[in-house]
């Protein structure tokens, strides 16, 4: 691994000073923002241009679609072995090496995407490609996540650790917003020429993200609770995975499962609704992406809100209470969304991810962190977080076009009560789960 050239010394406390904490929620905001901007632009271009470019033209539009969602779920299960090997080192070596190194990662991919050639030119080798490349970006954000979360969380006090957790976790809603919003731009170009050259330039500009990125995350300092570890000679001697399978195979299923539904309603709102707004004839394909990119705006800011509750009532609580909201709103969102009126429409996509998703999730960066000690925390966080990716996000298109199919395509209803199930399943989870507000 690369050393920094930062000084490496082991704190006194387990916090840094106002300035370092500063620093390091900001690169954490920065750093998962621009990963998110490239992991989460493939979701929003898998509906609406790869089943047109990558795929023959002869195939059915819906299997392309379906064929898309495929390979955006190969990025998801590829998400667990990213975060097992990367927090296998993170846990070893530190965060910050590995947080430079993910992102060097994504960026490469996104430009990537951006010049590959198309079926018409390289034939069944660019859907191949497209594979690959998205596994790649899988393993990067798979270190991603518990790392950018880990840094803004090992900064600072107990008092305010998952309100700092989650201002790495709005860095996901940030990049979406980027996402959405640059793609959206392009998308009001004519359909041919967004088809032919104008889609790609969104991921052409990850690498100006990038650049600021690791600019960033060169500049902030180690964790200061792995310092301490460190200095303490506490290292395991065993690898992390084994220590986090054998000490805390109980924190894991419940974090897995704690956090599948309020995965799915994300993937679902970033990656679903909008192709299927825009089959309803309601909304055209800008109109809906500039309400996804609003909705995640909002986003931005209701993440850290329901974090701070959290740090002021506990993880437990807001959880829970996440979960009745998204119970209780999920199948008046989806009237919204059935309702052909466009500003009706748009209040649905306000409803989303603002309200039901951000619920249960604005506490999960703390909720997940606090389940392990320092010397497996970032392989206790990625295999948690990774393996309810797979199983909430990962499935949510390819689940939610199966359940619109079984009514011949009118079964929000069917979408709904399947995303009840899964917060049921979450709810159960989080109150097994014991209160760690004040782990220290």
């Amino acid at each position: 691994m690369t050393q920094s050239t930062h000084p490496v010394h082991a704190p006194a406390g387990t916090s840094s000073s106002g300035k370092e904490s500063r620093r390091a929620l900001v690169s954490s905001f920065l750093g998962s923002t621009v990963e998110y901007y490239d992991f989460l632009l493939y979701g929003s271009a898998a509906g609406l241009v790869f089943p047109y470019l990558f795929f023959p033209e002869t195939m059915d539009p819906a299997v392309g679609t379906a064929l898309s969602f495929v390979i955006l779920l190969a990025g998801y299960v590829a998400r667990p072995v990213g975060g097992v090997l990367f927090g296998h080192f993170g846990d070893r070596f530190g965060r910050k090496n590995i947080l430079f190194i993910t992102l060097m990662m994504m960026g490469l991919v996104s430009v990537t995407i951006g010049l590959m050639p198309t079926f018409d030119t390289i034939g069944m080798a660019a859907p191949i490609l497209l594979v690959l490349l998205r596994v790649i970006q899988g393993l990067a954000v798979g270190g991603e996540w518990a790392g950018a979360t880990l840094m803004a969380a090992e900064h600072v006090g107990e008092k305010n650790r998952g309100i700092a957790a989650s201002v790495a976790v709005s860095g996901g809603p940030a990049g979406a917003v980027l996402a959405t919003l640059i793609l959206g731009l392009f998308a009001g170009l004519p359909r041919d020429e967004f088809l032919i050259w104008g889609w790609r330039v969104p991921f052409l500009l990850s690498a100006v993200l990038v650049i600021i990125g690791l600019y960033m995350r060169y500049r902030v300092t180690e964790s200061p609770e792995f310092l301490k570890a460190q200095a303490e000679n506490s290292a395991p001697t065993g690898a992390p995975i084994l220590r986090v399978l054998r000490e805390y195979p109980k924190e894991t299923v419940l974090g897995i499962l704690g956090i599948a539904g309020p995965l799915f309603m994300q993937a679902l709102m970033g990656i679903f609704m909008v192709p299927h707004v825009v089959s309803t004839g309601a909304m055209t394909q800008q109109q809906a992406l500039m309400m996804l990119t609003a909705s995640n705006f909002l986003h931005i800011f209701t993440i850290p809100f329901f974090a701070w509750l959290s740090d002021r009532f506990g993880r437990r609580p807001v959880m829970l209470a996440g979960a009745v909201i998204s119970v209780t709103l999920v199948f008046p969102m989806f009237s919204l969304f059935n309702s052909g009126s466009f500003w009706l429409i748009a209040l649905g996509f306000m409803v989303g991810n603002p309200i039901i998703q951000a619920s249960m999730y604005g506490p999960v960066g703390a909720f997940l962190a606090e389940k392990f000690d320092t010397n497996a925390r970032y392989t206790g966080v990625s295999l948690t977080y990774q393996v309810g990716s797979v199983l909430g996000a990962g499935t949510a298109p390819l689940m939610a076009q199966w359940l619109i199919a079984l009514d011949n395509g009118g079964g929000t209803n069917n979408i709904a009560c399947y995303f009840i199930f899964l917060i049921a399943i979450a709810a159960v989870c989080v109150f097994l789960s014991k209160e760690t507000r004040k782990r220290v």
